[in-house]
């Protein structure tokens, strides 16, 4: 099932899956408005665009701009970026559950989030366990329409440097091609296909709720 005429909120534009998904949704002859929630004004400027400057610790404030078909959540950091693991859970749980939440009250019916490969509520690893505890609190929103991406390495030209992810890039035509099987999942994924997967996802209107990893982002990336 296919519609026209959708209205989209983006949340985590200024990242690298965002970004991409901002310029594929304002493209798209499905979404007539685009909305995005951003701390500062991104440099884009199209009709079907709205900007809205937002403190995220206050996200009730704008309740209205919820009032959307479908809600994309790309908002991510790392611990060394947030400083804490208080701070990190902030940003990759408590902000993407509150936006749910307050999607669910205003009639959105699609909640489309990045998520992490490895997200497992009971992990020990505190940033695999965060990933896996939002996806828990999100499906017990009970959304019409939930999807999880769980890309592994992102591949893609970010504002910011980060030593561990650029040896990864460089290494990743190397090691890519041996990850077969189970280990496909783990494969480096450009952020681009990523955006891709999550707007041809989206314009499908399926109804249930499903997570995509390397192999399933990949089918769905045109």
């Amino acid at each position: 099932m296919s519609m026209k005429n959708k209205s989209a909120l983006i949340l985590g534009a200024t990242g690298l899956i965002g970004n991409e998904l901002l310029q594929l949704l304002l493209q798209s002859d499905t979404y007539e408005r685009v909305t995005v929630l951003v701390r500062k004004p991104v440099a884009v400027q199209h009709p079907k665009l709205t900007q809205i400057p937002v403190d995220f610790n206050r996200l009730d404030n704008f309740e209205d701009a919820f009032a959307v078909h479908d809600i994309f959540c790309c908002l991510g950091t790392t611990i060394k970026k947030a400083g804490a693991q208080s701070a990190f859970k902030l940003v990759d749980f408590e902000y993407p559950l509150k936006a749910a939440q307050l999607a669910k009250k205003q009639g959105a019916r699609q909640y489309l989030i990045v998520s992490a490969i490895g997200a497992d509520s009971r992990s020990k690893v505190f940033y695999s366990r965060t990933k896996g505890e939002i996806e828990e609190a999100l499906r017990q929103l009970k959304f019409p329409s939930l999807h999880i991406f769980r890309p592994s390495l992102l591949l893609g030209k970010r504002n910011e440097f980060r030593l561990g992810e650029k040896a990864a890039t460089l290494l990743s035509p190397v090691f890519s091609p041996l990850m077969m099987g189970s280990l496909k999942k783990y494969k480096p994924i450009q952020a681009k296909e990523v955006a891709q997967a999550m707007v041809a996802v989206a314009n499908g209107n399926q109804s249930g709720e499903f997570v995509y990893d390397w192999t399933e982002m990949k089918r769905n990336d045109k």
